[in-house]
């Protein structure tokens, strides 16, 4: 890894990027609203190796997320270790339509921005590209070997 004074960096495995997105609850997905690119905060949740989070039916990121590639970021600390993690997903957003797909979502927990009966709309984005890396700023945390990403 790095010397002293340098940041240290790893790069994640598909495995790892899973593990560590099932450890946070919000994340941020950038897409294109009105022919900008813009990225906001969701709660969201895995499902397999999809990301499950909720719009308000008839707002702008429900009309961006119709069927559109977007990009979806989530990040973690370790305190313990001293390290940090940043996941990026990839892939196509989709309305979770099918019955069986949707009442599997729905028992699954989202916490909502704010509370109240507006109508929601599940959306699903499924990875097409995932990457990870896991890193330490130089001179923060205890000093520990990072582990070697595994082979592809």
């Amino acid at each position: 890894m790095g010397t002293s004074g340098e940041t240290e960096r790893a790069i994640l495995g598909r495995p790892e990027c899973f593990e560590l997105l099932s450890l946070a609850s919000v994340g941020r997905i950038g897409a294109s609203i009105d022919a900008l690119p813009v990225i906001l905060p969701v709660y969201f949740t895995l499902f397999g190796e999809s990301v499950l989070f909720r719009t308000i039916l008839g707002t702008k990121l429900d009309a961006a997320t119709r069927g559109a590639v977007v990009a979806f970021q989530a990040e973690g600390d370790e305190p313990l270790s001293g390290t940090s993690w940043s996941v990026l997903l990839q892939g196509v957003a989709s309305a979770v339509s099918d019955e069986d797909g949707h009442a599997r979502a729905k028992s699954i927990p989202i916490g909502p921005w704010s509370g109240g009966t507006m109508d929601l709309r599940l959306v699903r984005i499924e990875a097409t590209n995932i990457s990870g890396r896991r890193f330490r700023i130089a001179g923060e945390g205890p000093q520990v070997e990072l582990p070697e990403p595994p082979p592809l």
